[in-house]
């Protein structure tokens, strides 16, 4: 048999309980508004420019690069030769 819900119904819920939803719900509220004030002032503000690449930053960068190919390249034959002198050694070339 199902009981019946009326006015008479009730049911304990304890303080702790209630301090804690009370709680639960300022928190969600508070955070809802800071959301809302952040957008407001995200909307506000003004876009940044995009930044531009000056031309010095450009070949610093591009010498930069070109160097550490470079290097690689060096680094690579000095592998290859240590990779011929390890197989002669090896295979008694």
């Amino acid at each position: 048999m199902a009981k019946e819900l009326n006015e008479d119904t009730g049911f304990q819920v304890s303080i702790k309980t209630l301090v804690g939803i009370g709680a639960a719900m300022a928190t969600i509220i508070s955070m809802w508004f800071i959301l809302q004030a952040d957008i407001a002032e995200a909307k506000e503000l003004p876009v940044a420019p995009a930044p531009d690449v000056t031309r010095m930053e450009f070949d610093m960068k591009d010498q930069m690069i070109r160097q550490t190919i470079m290097t690689t390249q060096e680094d690579v034959s000095e592998i290859k030769k240590s990779i011929e002198k390890i197989e002669d050694k090896l295979y008694n070339r």
